[in-house]
């Protein structure tokens, strides 16, 4: 089976590399300036302190040069204390000031994938939702392309965040690395072509660890989504002694936390690639594990807590595994959900995540369950001084960009984290499991200029940050409203209008649901019979 993966997967990887989609030049956005003054803000910093404000931001040369508190709130602003006016200004008079968002589970597909969705749309819809910087775990174009669009996105030359790439290597890719010395041999490729950091996915015991230590031989950070078909020898515990940096999701972590068993205790009839028994039976991963508070379920976290392991769990691709109906009826498909990216979400045994073969109420039973267990583990790792970032690893599962990470923040606050803990993890503990926290992450002089403005209360509300809004009623009129949606984006110092990221997404959708003859409303369960192009 591996053989036959492997093959598709390189012959997959190299047509799409041959072909990766170009990515148009900047079109959006202004500046940056050479001084840009945003005045009056209430400033949630990133680093754990609370709101404070009003407050003036100075930035100049895309990096912050000024914080300067200007009074106290019910009263008039000390103009004295003020900084000099600049050639762009911002009146943020009660809006809230917070450090771009940092996105540890991204990837950058593009037409040449079965979403057919381009990175222009991807992009945009992450600035949209205030993600400043991605660190891209994997995609078709391969780390040449990846550290070009990174260099690009660095000079201001293409709307999108900062990125990072952390190209995939699978230590089983026939004829490509099937040895240790192949192994490094890859890992130092992948260098030379502008990685960051790698994403491993599974390989033989001696092929994993020979990549693992060549990837910190060479000042890789790296990460790992602990793959089914190797977790019998490879959990978190095997890979965070060989140096791995952090994990991915959750996979390898309740396996390290069997006391009765040393395997996931699969059906009889359990095949990996059918997606409906992969997803079912990982829903029933938890309730396999070490009791919380039990004397294993403290010998592993003490570990990790030891080498300083990092967790990114992306609760939010997973959320439709316990509940269905509600992530395919969420608002914002109808307009901001590409019609082709709609179609590889609908069942179909072809496509990775597609797994709605006959999902029902105990597949749904047992994932509630299973998350109530993940979110204790993750929840008690933060508490005892983890680092626990997030990521959305969305294009997959119902899960449409930016959107799926704004889920991902209102599950990190169902799994117990304090609305300011939240924001942390979103921003400078992000920035920390990245190793770039003297760049980003927090609100603090010297930093880049990567902000986000939005009038509405995040910590009261984090349905405000969707690009959709929030509804609540009108107290003056009696009548529902609409609010909410990021209303400024800073990106080193360029200045994204919320409502103009927002319009140029839905008029995408729409222009391709037109060329298409796609009726609006409502996206049909079964997809659309998309014509040959």
């Amino acid at each position: 089976m591996r053989i036959f993966l492997s093959v598709v997967a390189l012959v997959v990887g190299l047509c799409a590399q041959a072909f990766a989609q170009e990515v148009s030049d900047r079109s959006l956005g202004e500046g940056p300036y050479d001084r840009l003054v945003i005045r009056g803000a209430t400033v949630i910093d990133g680093a754990g302190a609370p709101p404070v404000g009003p407050i003036d931001i100075v930035v100049e040369g895309g990096r912050i040069t000024g914080i300067v508190p200007v009074g106290s709130p019910g009263l008039p602003i000390n103009s004295e204390r003020r900084p000099a006016p600049g050639d762009r200004e911002i009146d943020a008079s009660g809006m809230y000031l917070l450090p771009g968002f940092v996105s540890l589970h991204a990837h950058i597909h593009d037409e040449t994938t079965g979403q057919g969705v381009s990175p222009e749309y991807i992009f945009k819809l992450w600035l949209a939702h205030g993600i400043t910087t991605v660190r891209d775990l994997g995609n078709q174009g391969g780390a040449k392309w990846t550290a070009d669009l990174a260099q690009r996105s660095a000079r201001n030359e293409i709307d999108a965040p900062n990125i990072y790439p952390f190209p995939v290597f699978r230590g089983w890719s026939a004829g490509e690395v099937d040895t240790p010395a192949q192994a490094r041999a890859r890992i130092r490729k992948l260098k030379s072509d502008g990685a960051y950091g790698v994403k491993f996915f599974g390989a033989p015991e001696e092929i994993l660890w020979a990549g693992i230590e060549e990837a910190k031989k060479q000042g890789l950070k790296s990460t790992m989504h602990h793959a089914q078909l190797d977790v019998a020898h490879a959990d978190v515990l095997d890979t965070s002694a060989r140096g791995l940096d952090s994990m991915e999701h959750w996979y390898g972590l309740p396996e390290a936390l069997f006391d009765d068993q040393t395997l996931q205790d699969y059906p009889l009839d359990y095949n990996y690639n059918d997606e409906q028994h992969r997803f079912e039976n990982a829903g029933k991963l938890w309730a396999q594990a070490a009791k919380p508070g039990s004397e294993h379920w403290n010998y592993v976290m003490d570990t990790l807590l030891e080498r300083e392991f990092s967790i990114s769990p992306t609760f939010s691709i997973y959320m439709a595994s316990r509940d269905w109906m509600r992530s395919r009826r969420a608002e914002w498909h109808d307009e901001y959900t590409m019609p082709s990216l709609w179609n590889f979400f609908k069942p179909d045994r072809n496509a990775h995540g597609s797994y709605w073969f006959d999902w029902g109420t105990e597949q749904e039973v047992a994932w509630r369950e299973n998350y109530h267990l993940w979110m204790q583990f993750i929840n008690e790792y933060k508490n005892r001084g983890g680092k626990v970032g997030v990521g959305e690893d969305a294009g997959y599962i119902y899960s449409t960009y930016g959107f799926g990470y704004v889920s991902e923040l209102e599950m990190f606050r169902e799994a117990g984290f304090h609305p300011l803990e939240v924001i942390n993890a979103a921003t400078l503990q992000g920035a920390k499991i990245l190793g770039v926290e003297d760049r980003v992450g927090s609100i603090q002089v010297g930093k880049q200029a990567d902000m986000i403005l939005i009038k509405e209360n995040p910590l009261a509300n984090m349905k405000a940050l969707y690009a959709t809004g929030h509804i609540k009623l009108d107290p003056e009129t009696n009548k529902p409203v609409r609010v909410g949606g990021v209303d400024y984006v800073v990106k080193n110092g360029l200045v994204y209008s919320g409502e103009e990221l927002r319009s140029s997404i839905k008029a995408d959708v729409a222009a391709e649901k037109e060329r298409l003859g796609i009726p609006s409303g409502p996206m049909p369960i079964v997809g659309f019979e998309l014509p040959e192009e």
